[in-house]
């Protein structure tokens, strides 16, 4: 080690100040090109995935039994932490609209509040996140292992395309859980926010309904499944992506699986806000 007067810094130090300059400037330079190369694999990888889901469906060669055996397998991964997930979300908002409306004087109106946050953005947003945590996490660990034994190369020698063996499947079994998961999200949060409601705030039941009713219309229920069909086409792309470029080893794995689970939960907030003032726009919203 040098050692300098107490002015002047040493030469190890001097040397970790360096390196650190160098760190940032070469992450500066390649991360932004990282992100477009991701970005463009990503979307490449979607149109193929696509066109491959409707080819394969209109001529017969969809791998149905890998779609049941992923979608089993997702609906039982997924299944059980929504639920739970949902019940607390959906009271937490319930309670904080019924004190908002009790502060101006229409408790009534918590049943209108209750359908719009519910339907609208609670039940598909938290059937998306479940499944970009839960489903979309295994299944990045899948492919990324499969990559790591060299199964996606041992299917490209043999001329078989690994998007329509592996992605495909996944994909369709993904967007038919995000279907389902938003049914079963919204009944539950709507049961547990009547409940909450009428139970524990005194709410009238049949005034609960009819703003329910009066503010929840279909086109809500049919904005809800057309974000989940969007969101679970996000998740599979996003994680079939990262796992089939997985590098590193296990460690590799982690960082993929890590990175899947990121990139989905962001994409999903954007594309959440997006759809949501869409659907405003195009459609009012209409008044009591």
């Amino acid at each position: 080690m040098t050692v300098t007067d107490g002015s002047r810094p040493s030469v190890d130090e001097q040397s970790a100040v360096e390196e650190i300059g160098d760190w940032g400037r070469r992450y500066v330079r390649n991360h932004p090109l990282e992100s477009l190369q991701t970005v463009g694999a990503q979307m490449v990888l979607g149109i193929r995935a696509i066109q491959y889901l409707f080819i394969d469906l209109f001529t017969g060669r969809f791998r149905v039994g890998e779609f049941i055996q992923q979608a089993a397998f997702m609906a039982g991964t997924a299944f059980l932490p929504t639920v739970l997930v949902t019940i607390p979300i959906c009271v937490t908002l319930a309670i904080q609209f019924s004190l908002l409306a009790g502060q101006v004087g229409a408790t009534s109106l918590s049943g209108a509040a209750t359908g719009l946050v519910v339907i609208r953005q609670g039940a598909p947003l938290v059937a998306a996140m479940l499944l970009a945590m839960a489903v979309g996490s295994a299944v990045t660990a899948d492919l990324g292992a499969r990559t790591m034994r060299e199964e996606i190369a041992a299917l490209e020698v043999m001329g078989i395309s690994p998007v329509r063996r592996m992605v495909v499947p996944r994909l369709a079994a993904l967007i038919l859980i995000a279907i389902l998961l938003t049914g079963i999200t919204t009944f539950v949060g709507y049961i547990a926010s009547y409940l909450f409601n009428v139970y524990l705030q005194d709410t009238t039941p049949g005034s609960f309904i009819s703003t329910f009713s009066s503010f929840a219309t279909v086109g809500d229920l049919t904005l809800a499944l057309v974000k989940a069909v969007i969101y679970g086409t996000i998740v599979a792309i996003v994680s079939c992506q990262k796992g089939l470029d997985t590098r590193g080893g296990p460690a590799g794995v982690a960082n993929s699986v890590n990175a899947a689970v990121v990139e989905s939960m962001l994409l999903l907030m954007i594309v959440n806000v997006v759809l949501s003032q869409l659907y405003i726009i195009v459609f009012p919203r209409q008044t009591l």
